[in-house]
């Protein structure tokens, strides 16, 4: 149950990752980085390890969008 709702989680935050790659949404990747952190928190709870790994990807993604934004130094 709980990598179902980590796959949930990491769907829609690597949807509003994809759309926060557009000119002047960067900030969404303010929400998006503790969206994931969250579902990276519900799949250590799971047995399983994909929606884990996607949420990583997705979390990796989105501090990598704020490096080359200048949000993180």
């Amino acid at each position: 149950m709980f990598n179902l709702v980590s796959l949930v989680i990491g769907f829609f935050a690597l949807a509003s990752a994809m759309l926060a790659f557009l000119p002047l949404l960067g900030w969404m990747n303010w929400l998006i980085v503790p969206l994931a952190a969250m579902g990276v928190g519900f799949g250590f709870l799971s047995h399983k390890d994909s929606g884990r790994k996607l949420n990583i990807f997705v979390l990796c993604l989105g501090i990598f969008r704020l490096f080359l934004g200048g949000g993180i130094f």
